[in-house]
């Protein structure tokens, strides 16, 4: 099977990870800079070009940066259009990198989610303050990754502050529960072809409520419920996602998503885990690519 990577980077550990299993499976793997790739659009067959060669493939694997994803969403596209298996679609791709959309999409299909606001004016702070339950509580730039724009407020005060000046940078923000009995920890799990296939702990560094591993966070391995497994499968399945990174918070009233990460990295759950992650996504290729699945669709277009 000839498989191409979608991304900017071979030496990433995803990105090798994930040429090493499809190579120690057989298949003719590329890595492609999808910035580099250009695309015929205007002529009945669909064509996509990098350096001149026109580029043919049987699955792909978009491994697209956020700060990226408007055009490697059009480069899956087009590949979409010419009938190549793309490991997440990128109608799927664009659901999940929309954090306001696809928190709108888990709350309809009855997925757990901290209790989140959204306004456009600051007239609301007050009650969005309110209704998230007082202070403290987590404001999101709503174009954040890894962490960043993601700040917590203490005090009441301290939220209309923060509110106000992410409004007054025209910023789009999202005000969410603090679940403070989370104690900085949260469950990263993966979720391939509808089952989760590795799941780890990330707790945040000592002074820091952020578990990102980017933010100095530490793994370590996990044992999770049933009703984890079946919500971070319910958030894939929602989002359209065949692989995804459901990242879940432990609450009172049970697990509650936080994020559904569309190209989750490898490295932290590979190595805590001690699962074959990169091996178990060509596996599902080689399955999917001769009988496509039947992507589920939410009700929104």
């Amino acid at each position: 099977m000839k498989i191409i990577i979608l991304s900017r980077n071979a030496q990433l550990y995803s990105t090798d990870a994930l040429v090493r299993a499809a190579q120690k499976r057989g298949h003719e793997v590329r890595v492609i800079d999808y910035l580099r790739c250009y695309m015929n659009i205007t002529s009945r067959k669909p064509r996509i070009y990098v350096d001149g060669e026109e580029l043919q493939a049987d699955a792909v694997i978009p491994r697209i940066a956020a700060r990226h994803t408007f055009y490697g969403n059009a480069v899956v596209r087009q590949f979409e259009m010419m009938n190549v298996f793309t490991l997440n679609e990128s109608v799927a791709i664009a659901r999940s990198r929309d954090k306001l959309r696809s928190l709108q999409i888990l709350a309809k299909r009855g997925v757990g989610l901290p209790v989140t606001g959204f306004a456009h004016h600051t007239d609301a702070t007050g009650e969005l303050i309110k209704m998230c339950g007082g202070a403290p509580l987590v404001i999101k730039l709503l174009e954040g990754t890894q962490g960043v724009g993601v700040v917590l407020a203490e005090t009441p005060k301290a939220a209309e502050s923060v509110i106000e000046a992410f409004k007054d940078l025209n910023a789009n923000i999202l005000v969410q529960e603090f679940i403070k009995e989370a104690k900085g920890a949260d469950i990263r799990c993966i979720v391939v072809g509808g089952k989760v296939i590795a799941s780890m702990k990330r707790q945040a560094a000592e002074g820091e409520f952020r578990s990102n591993l980017h933010r100095g966070g530490k793994a370590e391995k996990v044992k999770i419920s049933p009703e984890e497994r079946a919500v971070a499968c319910r958030a894939a399945k929602a989002m359209g996602l065949n692989v995804a990174g459901v990242d879940l918070l432990r609450s009172n009233h049970g697990p509650v998503v936080m994020e559904v990460n569309s190209s989750p990295g490898l490295e932290g759950i590979e190595q805590c885990s001690g699962k074959d992650v990169g091996g178990m996504i060509i596996e599902f290729i080689e399955r999917a690519a001769l009988n496509p699945p039947k992507t589920p669709k939410p009700t929104d277009k």
